[in-house]
């Protein structure tokens, strides 16, 4: 029997990991509280859900990507979530940037139904999730990494990265976030001097890709600061901004509870944890 599968959650990233879902062939349910993005992958041939439950309801296998910790822990409990609804014999695959804890309370709430679940975070950005190029950075048992190899095929080109046991996932990709924001602090540092004393910020990248030293990530990261002033400061740039900055101060907020829990001190990871919105161009003076 063909495996049926859910998505909850079609944001930035959902919405481009979940739209490879139908087109290749898998009967597939979807829910978000915009009504927008799920209208949008309907036409695309899924079918909408009116809540979590619903979902569960209709999949063998549902991903998740919402935004928080408490945004997943929500949409898996009570009477209207997603567990209610799943059968025995399912998985569960959260693909938000959580806590390690946050796996395990989702594994805890499903284990009395015998719903397996894998920490399966993702990492590359909208992007390349479009590109079928996104990794997943999964944590659980290995039986059901492979029976969940469908779907991840349907959604990636590039190979599984199976961390350990449940929470790995989690952990590794809060380990991968902390890499990106330094090197996005010690990118805009760069350009911050190379603009004071006359050089163009092009010249930067050029010797910065030459010798090996500013990554595609960070190349990309530097984009936004070639716009003119005028779209920096408008009201759709600002949001953006604030809404990527968020998610950022909310990934390194938990690295360093990681780091705090397993007495690792990281001085570097904590001042550009403060740093969020200078590199991302906010305008808002408290933060930076």
């Amino acid at each position: 029997m063909a495996i049926r599968v859910g998505f909850i959650g079609l944001g930035n990233q959902g919405k481009p990991i979940a739209a490879h879902l139908a087109p290749a062939g898998f009967e597939t349910w979807v829910h978000d509280i915009d009504e927008a993005p799920m209208a949008e992958l309907v036409a695309a041939g899924a079918r909408a859900a009116s809540n979590a439950r619903a979902v569960g309801e209709g999949a063998d296998l549902v991903g998740i990507c919402v935004p928080e910790d408490a945004h997943v822990r929500a949409v898996v409990s009570g009477d209207d979530g997603l567990i209610a609804g799943m059968s025995a014999g399912g998985i569960i695959l959260v693909h938000s940037t959580v806590l390690p804890e946050t796996a395990e309370f989702v594994r805890d709430a499903a284990s009395s139904k015998d719903i397996a679940v894998l920490d399966a975070c993702v990492t590359g950005g909208a992007a390349r999730a479009e590109k079928k190029e996104l990794t997943y950075l999964v944590g659980g048992e290995t039986p059901d990494v492979e029976r969940a190899a469908p779907y991840f095929t349907a959604t990636s080109k590039i190979p599984v990265i199976h961390a350990g046991p449940l929470g790995s996932g989690a952990k590794l990709k809060l380990c991968i976030n902390l890499i990106t924001y330094i090197q996005w602090a010690a990118a805009y540092e760069s350009m911050a001097l190379a603009r004071a004393i006359g050089l163009p910020q092009e010249i930067l990248e050029e010797a910065g890709r030459s010798n090996g030293q500013l990554t595609d990530l960070m190349v990309s990261y530097l984009t936004s600061h070639k716009l003119p002033e005028e779209v920096r400061h408008s009201e759709a740039f600002q949001a953006l901004m604030q809404n990527h900055m968020k998610v950022a101060e909310k990934d390194l907020a938990w690295a360093l509870e990681l780091a705090r829990k397993s007495g690792v001190a990281l001085p570097v990871g904590s001042l550009v944890s403060q740093s969020m919105a200078r590199l991302y161009g906010v305008e808002d003076e408290a933060r930076r």
